[in-house]
């Protein structure tokens, strides 16, 4: 069963994000383990401005493709380039090493907290 961290919230598109400035975006176990092994991530440059629930990457893993969402609208002002070097950070670390970029937030969109995000996916908290 996966796991959920406690202290973030979700989208329903499985991005996780924190609440700090700027705010961290990653993406979840759930994600991570129904795509198995990641071997490729497009992210979204630093500078670009997002619009929340928009398509900003690309996840692919040996079994599919998939497209990355933004829980929240802002401007881009990290990436993290290890993840992009060794996707498979995805796997190992979803919620610590594998987090994807930094957006300083202008509007938040939907999103779930930890304990609605797992009973809607079947994971723990």
């Amino acid at each position: 069963m996966s796991q959920v961290h406690a202290g973030f919230r979700y989208s329903e598109e499985h991005e996780w994000i924190d609440e700090n400035s700027p705010a961290t975006v990653g993406v979840s176990q759930v994600a991570a383990d129904a795509l198995g092994d990641v071997v490729y991530i497009e992210l979204p440059e630093v500078g670009q401005t997002l619009t929340a629930g928009e398509v900003c990457g690309e996840i692919e893993s040996t079994k599919s493709v998939s497209d990355l969402y933004t829980p929240v609208s802002g401007e881009v002002v990290e990436i993290n380039d290890a993840v992009v070097a060794d996707p498979a950070l995805v796997n190992s670390d979803p919620y610590g090493a594998a987090w994807l970029f930094k957006v300083a937030v202008t509007e938040f969109g939907p999103l779930l907290s930890a304990e609605e995000y797992a009973a809607a996916n079947d994971a723990t908290v």
